[in-house]
């Protein structure tokens, strides 16, 4: 229920401030299309991070990580398979959302096209590494860190342009955002509703910012799930 509770009650909450700011005519900026796409985006980002964490979380609470990884299951298998389920909770949001932006708001989230696809499988990537990241952490040093399960997202909400662009940021902080390739995809989402075409340069920040968020969080994981291993602390998470 949670999937499906949260990212209604945010796409609600802006969809009505949009619907007001609107109303306003500031400056005829188009508040409806811009913040809704970016709430929806947002969430397909939120998802796909906690569809691995979260997953992660609830076997260390049920205590039952020691008992996949004795089995011949490999690590590697169990996140491939929390993939695939986090692709299937990111299509079902994606459905329900798109679905009460039409009707509420007259929203159509598949205008953007085929520009829709390449972004959203970046934002599940990113997702996905961020996710890696906080398993690693809590492996680490336990359900302490749990939090970041969580609260991950929230640190890079103000640095990865999601309802401003890149230049709204004080000069000294730009570059950090465009270490993030969720900000190449929100700034390519608002591209494509200004000019109706796909700004190559943001997909392609996109995708290199991936790969190497991928590749480190990736290495960084099985690092930290070797020193568990090595030391014994699989069944120690807890506390």
């Amino acid at each position: 229920m949670d999937i499906v509770y949260w990212p209604v009650m945010e796409l609600l909450v802006w969809g009505f401030l949009s619907m007001y700011i609107e109303k306003m005519n500031v400056g005829g900026f188009n508040a409806v299309t811009v913040l809704l796409g970016a709430v929806i985006f947002w969430d397909f980002l939120n998802q796909s991070q906690k569809s691995v964490s979260i997953s992660f979380l609830e076997e260390i609470w049920e205590k039952n990580l020691l008992n996949i990884f004795v089995t011949p299951l490999r690590i590697s298998e169990f996140f491939i398979s929390t993939l695939l389920v986090g692709a299937v909770r990111l299509i079902l949001v994606g459905i329900i959302l798109a679905v009460l932006a039409y009707f509420m708001y007259s929203f159509n989230l598949f205008a953007l096209g085929f520009a829709l696809i390449p972004f959203v499988l970046n934002l599940f990537l990113f997702g996905w590494a961020l996710g890696l990241f906080a398993n690693a952490i809590i492996l680490r040093f336990g359900t302490s860190a749990q939090i970041l399960a969580w609260g991950f997202l929230i640190l890079i909400q103000p640095f990865s342009a999601v309802f401003y662009p890149v230049s709204a940021l004080p000069s000294f902080l730009q570059p950090i955002a465009y270490l993030l390739p969720s900000t190449y995809v929100f700034e390519g989402m608002r591209s494509v509703i200004a000019t109706g075409t796909v700004s190559t340069a943001h997909l392609w920040g996109a995708v290199i910012a991936n790969v190497a968020y991928l590749l480190f969080m990736v290495w960084f994981f099985f690092k930290m799930f070797a020193y568990v291993k090595r030391e014994g602390k699989l069944l120690k998470l807890e506390g």
